[in-house]
């Protein structure tokens, strides 16, 4: 039975490593040191650096202003056969120090050693709030044209191929926490449409904690480790959790779909991904429909059960980020199929009595079935973990033509939110010229300067209208692909502070979960 079970035989695996077993680094165990040193040639002459691995490969090669530039991407990584600075003057030493004689003091003037050093202390940016700990895959996207009824965002007319990076995460833990705590999982997915970047940035839990996006520090003050010791780590349930959703009866919903067995995936590629609010599509006659948005994995959805991950956390803490990266080096590239959820753009935009403004409920599939628009398929892994997984930046405000927003007040804040981090975690506003973030399309905006400002504008004129620099750039309309927000009828009332009548209901969709539930599952949640 052991040997059926791929988290015991590991345990067992572990165990006779450490008494000496086993029969060395080929037997399965990462990082287990072989019974003999193994044997290394000292390269005798200058080599250029090692080709990225078959299944490997960087963001695409386009200016900070979304033009191809016909670079390899091989380009983009270091170059040459010899060590240099960063400056590229080659060095020919970088093991000592310049030094007044062997044992004398070391000289200012040693501009290699300040560089190296200098370099290496700020090598570290902040590490997201949230979702912290991830990992990542170039892909690609090709739409079956099933939604070109519903929105004429051009990604989604028929057969059309878009490429995709997406980031599966952690909420709660840092960046060196485990994989396979129980917790909600991120999955943001990035296209780089011909008509601009557009984000979906996603969960694996179709809910949310709250509703009103102004609680959004407080649940996440309640969920990360407690202030004065730093513990428990990425653990969401311990006392300053369970005080805050007790507190906080919206919260229901979520804690139960956290607690169930959608807390623990097996694996990033066996998990379902949802964009949790509620969106408006806008076809090319202008009709608008109201979508909820959903991943379907091709493997099914598959969970750990509880003591498996606990075995998972201290056998292997990367079980989750190992197992996608092996996935895509074997060939067994994950996929699934984005779905939508449509429903009437009414004007109390509701529907079957469900608020489809609050992030805490959700439209079940039998009432809403999910329509198939779409395959993604991950198929490589990346060059650089820094360069691309942590670098990359997704925004909810990152839309094109034929997606808009509705009025869920927890998406109006993150509207805010995953804008103005980005200033701190990348160091400025120029954060969309990282080769990860830039847009496959052309970009000629009146946005100068700043931090890291890569691109080398031109002209004297940077804003609009003006006379001396052609009048550019001109604006365009819906003929020629503009992105224009649906005019949606604002109802009147009062400047408030409070909830509409409709976001009170805090039970009758956990209640409903619960009944869905086999025994077993219910055992598991509580």
């Amino acid at each position: 039975m052991s040997e059926a079970n791929p988290i015991k035989h590991a345990a067992r695996k572990v165990a006779d490593a450490l008494r000496g077993d086993g029969e060395g680094p080929q037997d399965g165990i990462p990082g287990k040191p072989g019974a003999e040193s193994p044997s290394v040639e000292e390269p005798t002459q200058p080599r250029e650096p090692l080709p990225a691995k078959p299944d490997q490969t960087g963001p695409e090669t386009v200016s900070p202003t979304g033009q191809p530039t016909g670079a390899e991407q091989a380009r983009m990584a270091q170059s040459g056969s010899y060590l240099t600075t960063a400056q590229g003057a080659r060095l020919y030493d970088t093991d000592h120090s310049l030094k007044a004689g062997p044992r004398g003091p070391v000289l200012i003037q040693d501009h290699h050693l300040r560089e190296k050093v200098m370099h290496f202390d700020h090598e570290r940016i902040p590490e997201r709030v949230v979702h912290a700990r991830g990992a990542a895959a170039h892909g690609v996207f090709q739409s079956y044209g099933t939604a070109a009824s519903v929105t004429k965002a051009a990604f989604l007319a028929e057969d059309v191929e878009t490429p995709v990076f997406v980031r599966f995460s952690t909420v709660l833990g840092s960046r060196g926490s485990a994989d396979t705590v129980r917790d909600t999982r991120g999955f943001a997915t990035k296209f780089y449409t011909s008509e601009g970047v557009f984000d979906l940035v996603g969960n694996n839990i179709p809910v949310f904690f709250i509703q009103d996006a102004i609680k959004f520090p407080d649940v996440i003050h309640a969920g990360k480790p407690h202030p004065d010791r730093e513990i428990p780590q990425a653990q969401s349930a311990h006392d300053t959790f369970w005080d805050f959703v007790t507190l906080h009866t919206e919260a229901a919903h979520h804690t139960l779909w956290n607690m169930s067995d959608r807390g623990i995936p097996r694996s990033f590629r066996m998990m379902e991904g949802f964009g949790v609010h509620t969106f408006r599509l806008v076809n090319a006659s202008g009709e608008t429909t109201l979508v909820k948005f959903h991943w379907k994995p091709k493997l099914g959805v598959h969970s750990l059960v509880w003591e498996e991950a606990q075995i998972a956390n201290g056998v292997d803490p990367d079980f989750h980020r190992r197992d996608l990266a092996d996935a895509i080096e074997a060939g067994a590239y994950p996929e699934w199929e984005l779905g939508i959820q449509t429903f009437p753009d009414t004007p109390d935009q509701t529907f079957e009595g469900i608020d489809l403004l609050d992030p805490t409920n959700i439209v079940p599939e039998e009432m809403a079935p999910v329509q198939r628009v779409g395959r993604l398929v991950l198929d490589r892994n990346p060059s650089n973990y820094f360069a691309e997984t942590e670098q990359v930046a997704f925004h909810v405000g990152h839309l094109v033509p034929g997606i808009d927003v509705t009025d869920d007040p927890l998406l109006a804040g993150r509207l805010f939110s995953y804008l103005d981090t980005q200033i701190t975690r990348l160091g400025g506003p120029n954060f969309g010229q990282i080769p990860i973030n830039r847009t496959h399309a052309p970009v000629n905006d009146m946005l100068r300067d700043g931090f890291h400002q890569t691109a080398v504008h031109r002209g004297v004129a940077p804003y609009r209208p003006n006379s001396l620099d052609g009048g550019c750039p001109f604006t365009a309309g819906a003929d020629t692909g503009a992105y224009i927000e649906v005019p949606v009828r604002v109802p009147e009332g009062r400047k408030v502070r409070e909830a509409p009548e409709s976001f009170s209901d805090h039970f009758s969709q956990p209640r409903r979960f619960w009944l869905s539930m086999s025994p077993v599952e219910r055992e598991h949640i509580i």
